[in-house]
């Protein structure tokens, strides 16, 4: 039987050191050659590498990164309802407003609990038209969960979305619509 001697551990030594710092330099790269092959292929993104200033809207070195992801040659109008009931009142802070697709909006509900006592409560959208929904990306909203709401209480609620950019050019107005329903406690 042959023996070990202990230069053949030291080389092994080096040899799976050298390994491991491959590894990690491996790792390491593969950030800025993933940047550069979703940048090449236009995968993933979401500014470009030059500046837009807010108030002429033209090129410059100053002010937030211009999103690729906003179609600005075109606005859509987006009206917001609700469905009030005689127990309680929702209103949004807005009843139209005019958006670019692609553009990151936020809208505020007002629910307001006319009751005498605490109330579980479920907003469910829906859109006009119908098949707007499909380009009616919310990121968060009030209906996404069940809420209870103190008695005589008014609650102040977000909806942030946006308008997907593949929303058919003849369709300029969209309707988002909520229906509360009360739920047993």
């Amino acid at each position: 039987m042959r023996s070990i001697a202990p230069s053949d551990n030291a080389k092994l030594l080096t040899k799976l050191l050298v390994i491991v710092v491959a590894m990690f330099a491996f790792g390491y790269a593969l950030i800025p050659i993933y940047r550069a092959l979703c940048e090449a292929l236009g995968i993933n993104v979401l500014a470009k590498a030059e500046w837009m200033d807010q108030k002429s809207g033209n090129s410059s070195q100053t002010g937030p990164w211009l999103n690729t992801q906003v179609d600005t040659s075109r606005n859509i109008a987006v009206e917001f309802d609700a469905n009030d009931g005689i127990k309680w009142k929702l209103r949004a802070d807005q009843s139209l407003i005019k958006i670019h697709p692609g553009e990151l909006t936020t809208v505020y509900y007002e629910f307001t609990n006319l009751q005498d006592k605490v109330v579980k409560v479920q907003a469910i959208p829906s859109y006009a038209p119908q098949y707007a929904g499909n380009f009616f990306q919310k990121i968060e909203c009030f209906c996404f969960r069940q809420h209870s709401i103190p008695a005589k209480g008014t609650i102040r609620w977000p909806v942030v979305f946006f308008v997907d950019k593949k929303l058919p050019e003849d369709m300029k107005v969209l309707t988002l619509s909520y229906t509360i329903f009360e739920l047993p406690m």
